[in-house]
């Protein structure tokens, strides 16, 4: 009998799908899928206890974990990058500092922090999500859980993580930053430290949210102060294990 090397791998939380087992759509893609022949009544319910699912696997894989700190960047980042060497110092000072590493457990950025939290001896944490590439959790994850829905997944960051360190990356990090940034606006959640690392890289943007969408009345005058920015691994582990400023009031158009 000739073994058969998969080429085509995806997984599903606690599910993993080889070859023609392979499903054509993702399962956010299924849930938020509008069907118009009423089908979905029958089917979507359902759906609610694998959500269910996810929330009870997370919470009770995480919740003596102790605490952690979020490390967002890209993928793409390669080993031998200057920014992937400064995330494993940021791993490892954080293990140092005594907080978990968490990360979404892909590769680039990601191996990098959870690389250097495990080297140091602390937990590294990989919280992985179904996409329709091959994506598996990176081998520096002591601690890893695979979750189907985005929804999901970004619960569990903020909710075992005191803080965010968010290294450059494209629409995910920027997505997960933007989530995190307007929690804390909003007051939603209790304010903790969320540092930008890369000035070249970051910015840019700190520049148009202050020229542009303040200028413009968009955001409040406290609202940029949000976010720290470094070069420095040391520095950014000692800004995000600190305690973050005091909540500021939500500004008028943020709650509207």
């Amino acid at each position: 009998m000739i073994a058969v090397v998969s080429k085509r791998v995806r997984t599903q939380g606690p599910v993993i799908r080889r070859n023609d087992q392979v499903q054509p759509t993702t399962t956010d893609q299924r849930l938020l899928s509008n069907k118009g022949d009423g089908e979905w009544v029958h089917s979507d319910p359902w759906r609610v206890l694998r959500i269910q699912a996810e929330f009870v696997e997370g919470f009770g894989t995480l919740a003596e974990m102790g605490r952690g700190i979020g490390v967002f960047g890209s993928a793409r980042t390669p080993r031998r990058d200057p920014m992937y060497v400064a995330a494993t110092q940021i791993g490892r000072g954080l293990a140092e500092a005594g907080f978990a590493t968490l990360t979404g457990g892909g590769p680039g950025i990601m191996e990098a922090a959870n690389k250097g939290a495990l080297e140091a001896g602390g937990v590294s944490v990989g919280l992985g999500i179904e996409l329709p590439f091959e994506q598996s959790l990176n081998k520096y994850v002591s601690l890893g859980i695979n979750f189907r829905y985005f929804f999901t997944r970004k619960v569990m960051f903020l909710k075992y993580s005191q803080g965010f360190v968010v290294m450059p990356g494209g629409f995910g990090t920027f997505d997960e930053v933007f989530e995190a940034l307007t929690l804390v606006q909003t007051r939603k959640v209790t304010s903790f430290p969320i540092v930008l690392f890369g000035r070249d890289f970051w910015s840019p943007l700190l520049g148009w949210l202050n020229d542009k969408v303040l200028a413009d009345g968009y955001i409040s005058a406290a609202d940029p102060g949000l976010m720290q920015l470094t070069d420095d691994p040391d520095e950014a582990v000692a800004m995000v294990t600190s305690p973050s400023p005091a909540a500021h009031p939500a500004s008028p158009a943020a709650m509207s």
